[in-house]
């Protein structure tokens, strides 16, 4: 197992390194347990568990930070611990109370203290809670057992360019997720849905997918694994629609861009629009905002240039700013985001 000092924190990927301690709890009889502290990396499973059979399985991931006061802060604690427990409601899953969540993801998080990256790295402690059914059954239908696990691990950022304009695509060829199915949860298989695609836009030099709606091939969707806002003039504009995850990130950036006195708007986003933005980004915990530079429909050949100097714009970067100085301690909280680990 590594230690912190064998960890190079400046130059971390965003990647699994083991930690001291997870944090487990089931759900059997009708009730939560206790919450029990493991340091195991494995879990034991039925091979007919409904997780593995029938995709009874939700996630979230938040980040921990330690700030220019040395003090280390959770952010967004509280909404993630509500969107885990509506993906649960979507997939008939037994949800986490919400004090319970709280509570063990305080407690991971003071467990492997010592993981949590220097103040300056850039590197944070990445926090990912996991729900699966664990019932053994052939048939569908819910399972009457349920495992809550939350496990952490240090990481650097997700894409490894960091904050630089990268170019993304348009394939019309995939669907991220079925209108009216699991998009607007947080579960497993829509990231399965995503691979292919995703290994194929890497494949011809683009950072992500920025699919369109599955209906109508219309509309803008989701960017890969993140949310995707732009700027047009005095205005943060961002995707609306039934299948997209409510990202916890894109819903802080447009209080802040509130806050700028931006208008912000939600809402259908045609393609051709893309053409009348001055700024654009993939947006969601892992990566904060990971600005766009062009946009490259490979059906038919358009390219809309967002960043013409390839560099990040400046309402991008300032809103980046604002987040990452509350998620340090930087600045004042003024939105009571930060969860702080006594």
């Amino acid at each position: 197992m590594a230690t912190s000092n064998d960890i190079d924190w400046a130059n971390l990927s965003f990647g699994y390194i083991p930690t001291d301690y997870n944090v487990r709890c089931r759900y059997v009889d009708g009730k939560w347990g206790e919450i029990e502290v493991s340091q195991s990396e494995t879990i034991d499973i039925h091979m007919a568990a409904t997780c593995l059979h029938y995709g009874q399985e939700v996630f979230e991931g938040l980040k921990a930070f330690r700030g220019k006061d040395g003090k280390v802060r959770i952010f967004r604690l509280e909404e993630n611990a509500k969107r885990i427990r509506e993906s649960a409601e979507g997939l008939l899953m037994e949800p986490v109370p919400q004090d319970l969540f709280e509570e063990m993801a305080k407690k991971v998080v003071k467990l492997n203290e010592r993981f949590v990256p220097p103040y300056g790295s850039g590197a944070s402690l990445y926090i990912r809670p996991l729900e699966i059914g664990m019932s053994a059954q052939v048939g569908v239908k819910p399972a009457k057992e349920y495992l809550f696990i939350i496990l952490v691990t240090p990481v650097g950022p997700y894409f490894k360019e960091g904050f630089r304009p990268t170019d993304i695509c348009i394939m019309r060829e995939f669907d991220r997720v079925a209108p009216k199915g699991t998009g607007r949860w947080k579960v497993g298989g829509n990231y399965a849905a995503s691979l292919m695609a995703g290994e194929k836009a890497h494949k011809h030099g683009y950072s992500a997918v920025l699919y369109l709606d599955p209906r109508e091939k219309k509309y803008i969707d989701e960017c890969g694994p993140a949310n995707f806002f732009a700027i047009k003039g005095n205005k943060y504009i961002t995707p609306a629609s039934d299948s997209i995850l409510p990202s916890i990130t894109n819903k802080s950036l447009m209080q802040l861009a509130r806050d700028m006195g931006l208008e912000v708007e939600e809402r259908h986003i045609p393609v051709e629009e893309l053409a009348e933005i001055d700024e654009a980004a993939a947006c969601g915990t892992a990566a904060v905002a990971s600005p766009v530079a062009e946009i490259h429909d490979i059906d038919n050949g358009t390219k809309y240039i967002v960043a013409k100097d390839r560099q990040p714009g400046p309402v991008t970067t300032e809103l980046y700013n604002r987040l990452r100085a509350i998620q340090l301690g930087e600045t004042d909280d003024v939105h009571g985001w930060n969860t702080i680990i006594e």
